[in-house]
């Protein structure tokens, strides 16, 4: 049985700790907590200025793991960030020099701005939690935890993200910009000293991976696993969209709900929770239609329309029937 009141306490500990940096966007953090929790890799999409780099750095500084960041550049090799073997004169070996991927949580800076080749090596780390280099195969530490973190708005020098590696990113998060009240707030915090220095580590790497295990132990009842591939299915079949989701995207909904409803402090998850994570799982696996860009959707608001179409299972948690619309 999980022990999702662990995970909830937990998961307040982490999201206050973060939120002393990010103002006024629960939602998002949260949603990056579960990107966490689920042992997946995120992405942040985001207009430059509104704390893409801070939310990284912020959940980095809260794990007491070890971070490294990588500043993609367009002349990045692979080898800058798996490792490359050097030959030692004095013993006549080749010895690894690992890489910057060698940690809990790495952040991989404006990842479009590197090259597809260069971007390709994060495949195997993001997928297989492992590094092979010459031949030889290099296991990363758990957790391992990517946030790559891209510009939507500037295409000059940049290399779009190919579907296969999007695909390798649990979620794709935006930010937006702060409310007036909230920019206030950040102007105040900031007036002294950025509050990303005072963060401290909350929670260690190896409490990590004990809420990871107890996230996937979170119940997930018969109709709500067919709840979700008829979500995913409904992207395949929608007029709107050219490419839909693959079964990863289904397992990553599951995971996800299963994240939701822990930091819920529920020990089973309900339609809700699906829809809270959804267009977060789904927006950067679907490719919508020339006419659906022309009508100027947006792959969320696709996944809405999908959501409101497709039936919710009723459920019947602790003996109560209800129905989760």
């Amino acid at each position: 049985m999980a022990n999702s009141t662990n995970v909830a306490e937990r998961g307040r500990t982490i999201i206050a700790e973060v939120e002393r940096v990010i103002v006024g966007k629960h939602e998002t953090v949260q949603l990056a907590l579960i990107g966490l929790l689920c042992g997946g890799h995120i992405l942040v999409e985001d207009i430059p200025g509104v704390g893409k780099t801070m939310l990284a750095k912020s959940f980095a500084r809260a794990l007491a793991g070890n971070y490294r960041r990588v500043q993609f550049t367009p002349d990045l090799l692979p080898a800058d960030i798996t490792g490359v073997s050097i030959f030692n004169q004095k013993s006549g070996e080749f010895e690894f020099r690992p890489g910057p991927v060698f940690a809990n949580v790495l952040l991989a800076d404006e990842i479009n701005r590197a090259t597809p080749k260069t971007q390709s090596s994060l495949l195997e780390c993001m997928e297989e939690f492992q590094v092979t280099v010459d031949g030889v195969t290099y296991p990363l530490e758990r957790p391992f935890f990517v946030i790559a973190t891209e510009n939507p708005i500037e295409f000059h020098g940049t290399y779009p993200l190919p579907e296969a590696q999007l695909d390798r990113f649990l979620m794709r998060l935006n930010i937006g910009y702060p409310n007036p009240s909230e920019e206030v707030t950040i102007l105040s915090r900031q007036q002294h000293q950025h509050p990303i220095f005072s963060l401290k580590a909350v929670v260690s790497a190896e409490e990590v991976g004990l809420l990871q295990q107890q996230v996937r132990e979170v119940f997930v009842e018969e109709s709500l696993k067919q709840y979700i591939v008829e979500i995913v299915n409904a992207t395949r079949h929608h007029p709107g969209i050219s490419l839909g989701g693959s079964p990863r995207a289904s397992i990553g909904l599951m995971r996800t709900s299963q994240a939701k409803a822990a930091l819920e402090s529920r020990e089973f998850v309900l339609p809700d929770d699906v829809k809270y994570v959804a267009a977060a799982v789904l927006n950067h696996r679907i490719i919508l239609t020339a006419e659906s860009r022309a009508r100027q959707l947006t792959a969320s608001q696709v996944v809405s329309q999908i959501l409101s179409t497709v039936p919710v299972p009723v459920l019947e948690p602790a003996g109560t029937s209800q129905k989760h619309t």
